[in-house]
């Protein structure tokens, strides 16, 4: 399991635990979640990046693509990783007693 796909078992588990305890296969959901969203991640920062300008020197390069990463990441976390807590997800990231 990648980085990210790690980053959303924790997040589901927290923030998301009814939803969470429906997956049947936790570690391989997690694991292909984690997978996709690597994949849309640089697909969308090469994306973002665009092409090399005229002139560019490395560093300048370097930043732009580091700048482009940084978006993709914030873009695909929000939208498959890092998703809203449950209603009844504490902010402790218990569930309250009814």
């Amino acid at each position: 399991m990648n980085y990210y796909g790690e980053m959303a078992r924790d997040h589901w588990a927290r923030w998301l635990p009814a939803r969470y305890a429906q997956i049947q296969d936790p570690g391989s959901f997690f694991s292909d979640l984690g997978s996709q969203a690597e994949t849309r991640i640089d697909a969308l920062a090469d994306e973002l990046a665009g092409d090399d300008q005229p002139g560019e020197g490395y560093l300048s390069k370097a930043g732009r693509i580091g700048q482009a990463r940084r978006q993709a990441e914030e873009i695909v976390l929000a939208e498959v990783i890092l998703l809203e807590p449950e209603p009844e997800a504490g902010h402790d990231g218990r569930q309250h007693q009814g």
